[in-house]
């Protein structure tokens, strides 16, 4: 990462700004602009989130706000309502009081004296999806956005449920906000009232797990935020950007197909993070496109970046599988539109064991077609890596001969050429099974000339979900069906002389929860399918303009004081027949020089089962949170588990809430327990 000290406008930064909203609240900002903005007005761009700017945030913003002021643009880092140093109290992700709230800002951004009156919106993850909500509520000041690491669709494409299956990232990401969200504002920002603010947010933000629990089936909860309902409400350019590490690159391509204004796609080899902070590599001049984009849509300059082609995505090379990469070899390859006219679909039939291409010799292993019966371990997804790479932990899929004993699974011929996908490949499958919720875990996978098995892609499909995710019905026993299970999309080159395995599995734990019960399904062979998306190569692929090196403003001056803890550990006791993954994610402890603030921020997560009892399954979070400086602090611990019966999800969590005073004796202020059942509603 290159540090970029000089800028062709000299910037200032304002600590704090409250902007009011119509109901007398007042939302806390950080600002940066260029000094001479009020008597030269610019573009303002928004970054609205609720990871706190004060100090969770603070380095990341560090490196990007400033740049982008540096090139002549007032950046806003505005925390959400209940979130940082604003008012109020957050209930749950992306509600109506969100949105209004963002109006709020986004019109008094464009009102005050330094700012021409154009406003462009960005964000990774939480503020990305907002940015498209915004953009589907065309205030009129909203010029452009670009969204990172987010999804049109709040229910089929993020952390709670994917393909119907509940995912283990639900409870991750319950788990995140529950810390967040009972962590107090900072009294050199909001003054003696700090306390007050800080027990109505321990008191009032509630337990999220429990409500998105409550919605297991794609209802009018999901669909209020999901501008996928209707795509013709953004009128507003989009760059929309994506990973194939991360778990939201499918939106990428829906919104390039379904959208009806300038747009443009990028999706790198990256998990959760911004492209120039990318891992696996290589990261990209991110910032620099950034603006490019803002200068051509909020300054009316040519920067050519509508001359480039619509779509742009990183061609993975194969290599062996590992947790963790630190560059993913490949190149960029790019469509002028999608979907694109080029790229077709290649079939692969399941015959015995084996894909067997349409032009291959008839039945030539002499096995005729059949119905093959399956019921996983639950020990298959133990590899599987996180739903969505934080690059925080070794998270990646490992070696899929690990899981794939569990699995039945269908492989070709060696290649006699290199193919390359590019898209979202799909099975076309006829099932059965024998109870009425059951549910398939479908991976791709690159096998090399070694035998080593790397995950390309995979997808997920709660067979009661078979006709989509709205109205959900039960399995009849015995009944065949014909389903789809859609894998994300990805770009990926399989080599000559490599295989293409494509396993299913009755489980995937913990990437996914379990059935309700042990379920066996039966795949009729013959009649079902593997299509992927096969692109040539092009000679105008090696003609695309090159991204710059990665560039940033100067980091965040942090003084490490505890030393972190990463790991990702899978364990089996064979007294007790009890398999564990445990996951720490501890950043240890660190000083904010500027600010003079102690931070300590440490998750640790266990996932585990005994032998084949799906109802054995435990997810279990923790979390620790302080923030401290010489006269004041609080610390905040939470747990949370789940656990299941064949006709419920239990939770129990507990929240405990420390004010760190010497002569207090650091004393808990604030203690709460929930002991909570919800139905299982065919999950």
């Amino acid at each position: 990462m290159k540090t970029i000290t000089e800028f062709p406008h000299e910037t200032r930064v304002i600590e704090n700004v409250f902007i009011p909203m119509r109901d007398g609240a007042r939302l806390a900002a950080r600002i940066w602009m260029p000094v001479d903005a009020e008597q030269k007005p610019v573009p303002a761009i928004l970054e609205y989130i609720p990871y706190r700017k004060r100090d969770s945030s603070r380095a990341r913003d560090e490196l990007n706000h400033p740049y982008m002021a540096g090139h002549g643009y007032v950046c806003a880092r505005v925390d959400l309502r209940g979130s940082g140093d604003s008012d109020g109290v957050m209930v749950d992700e992306y509600r109506a009081q969100e949105h209004e709230d963002a109006e709020d800002v986004i019109a008094w951004l464009a009102e005050q004296p330094w700012c021409d009156g154009k406003v462009g919106m960005m964000g990774i993850s939480w503020g990305g999806f907002n940015s498209l909500q915004l953009a589907a509520r065309q205030p009129p000041a909203l010029k452009a956005i670009i969204s990172a690491s987010a999804t049109d669709d709040i229910y089929v494409d993020n952390m709670h449920y994917m393909g119907g299956c509940l995912l283990g990232d639900n409870l991750s990401e319950a788990t995140v906000m529950f810390a967040f969200n009972s962590l107090p504002p900072d009294p050199q920002i909001v003054g003696e009232r700090w306390r007050d603010m800080w027990h109505e947010r321990l008191a009032g933000s509630g337990l999220w797990l429990e409500t998105w629990l409550e919605h297991q089936r794609r209802d009018e909860y999901w669909k209020t935020a999901s501008v996928c309902e209707d795509y013709s409400q953004v009128q507003c350019p989009v760059m929309a950007v994506g990973g194939w590490a991360d778990g939201y690159t499918n939106a990428v391509f829906r919104l390039m197909e379904n959208l009806d204004v300038p747009r443009k796609g990028l999706i790198g080899p990256w998990g959760h993070k911004y492209p120039h902070l990318g891992v696996p590599g290589p990261a990209i001049g991110f910032l620099q496109e950034a603006v490019r984009w803002w200068d051509h849509w909020l300054k009316d300059r040519d920067t050519g970046v509508m001359d480039e082609p619509m779509l742009r995505v990183w061609m993975q090379d194969s290599v062996s599988p590992a947790a963790s990469y630190e560059d993913r070899p490949g190149r960029w390859v790019a469509e002028d539109q999608w979907p694109a006219p080029g790229i077709e679909d290649r079939e692969f039939t399941l015959r015995g064991h084996h894909l067997e291409e349409a032009d291959s010799d008839a039945d030539p292993h002499g096995e005729s077609d059949a119905e093959i019966s399956m019921k996983s371990p639950l020990s298959v997804g133990m590899f599987a890596g996180k739903w969505a790479s934080y690059a925080a932990v070794p998270d990646l899929p490992f070696d899929q001969r690990e899981e794939d004993g569990g699995a039945i699974f269908f492989e070709s011929r060696p290649l006699t050429e290199d193919l390359e996908i590019f898209g979202l490949p799909e099975c076309h499958l006829e099932v059965s099974a024998d109870q009425p919720v059951a549910m398939l875990a479908v991976r791709l996978s690159d096998v090399n000339l070694d035998g080593e098995a790397t995950r390309v892609t995979y997808g997920l499909l709660n067979l009661t979900h078979r006709d989509g995710s709205e109205d959900p019905s039960p399995l009849e026993p015995g009944k065949k069906y014909r389903v789809t299970v859609p894998l994300n999309g990805i770009a990926q080159t399989f080599p000559a002389g490599h295989r293409l395995r494509l396993s299913i599995s009755t489980s995937y734990w913990p990437l996914a929860w379990p059935s309700p019960e042990a379920a066996t399904v039966s795949l009729t062979t013959g009649v079902s399918s593997l299509t992927v998306p096969q692109r040539a190569r092009r000679p105008e692929d090696s003609r695309l303009r090159e991204f710059g090196d990665p560039e940033a403003a100067a980091p965040l001056e942090i003084t490490q004081t505890e030393p972190g803890r990463h790991h990702w550990r899978v364990t089996r006791d064979l007294a007790t027949n009890v398999s564990s993954l445990e996951i720490a994610n501890d950043q240890g402890a660190f000083r904010i020089e500027d600010t003079g603030s102690h931070i300590r921020r440490g998750t640790e997560e266990w996932y585990s089962f005994r032998w084949n009892d799906v109802n054995s399954v435990r997810g279990e979070t923790r979390t620790v949170r302080r923030v401290q400086r010489e006269d004041w602090g609080a610390e905040v611990t939470t747990s949370t588990v789940l656990t299941s019966t064949p006709t419920e999800f239990i939770i129990d969590a507990e929240l405990d809430a420390y004010e760190l005073d010497a002569q207090r004796g650091d004393p808990r202020v604030y203690s709460q327990s929930w002991h909570r059942r919800i139905p299982r509603d065919l999950v």
